[in-house]
């Protein structure tokens, strides 16, 4: 299936989607996805997860990644992707600002699963998925080059 969400439209949905209140595990930020995408095209929900994947995968680098776990890593990395697009530009340009996403990170994890949920809602089926960029941890091997 070809993506039909640009990366614009990615970052404004989640902006869009954002709580106005404190969601410090993004719950609510999820759950409001969720049902954005499930109110939809299917086609807009395989876009979000076309995004969602390639930016985990450009965050997908050893100056980020370098001796944290592989789920502890995606976690962090689904964590800044979360966070919305001034804070991932700025994580992406400094792996300092990335650092901050590295402990506690385990609540990200659900946001990973916003496009699965999404598709769920709409077709009433488990989505066994592919993308185009894989987002597992390391699988980026440019960005783990000289490791």
């Amino acid at each position: 299936m070809m993506a039909s969400m640009d990366e614009d439209a990615f970052w404004q949905l989640i902006e869009e989607c954002r709580p106005t209140g404190p969601d410090p595990d993004a719950r609510r930020l999820a759950v409001t996805l969720i049902a954005r995408l499930a109110s939809g095209p299917l086609f807009r929900v395989t876009g979000f997860a076309e995004q969602l994947s390639w930016a985990l995968y450009r965050l997908d680098r050893k100056e980020f990644g370098l001796g944290m776990s592989g789920d502890g890593f995606l976690y962090a990395r689904a964590g800044v992707v979360a966070a919305g697009r001034t804070e991932f530009d700025s994580a992406l340009a400094d792996p300092a600002l990335f650092a901050r996403y590295a402990a506690g990170n385990d609540w990200a994890e659900g946001f990973l699963y916003v496009p699965d949920r999404a598709y769920e809602h709409i077709t009433g089926e488990e989505w066994d998925r592919r993308t185009r960029y894989c987002y597992d941890s390391h699988s980026n091997a440019a960005g783990w080059s000289g490791v």
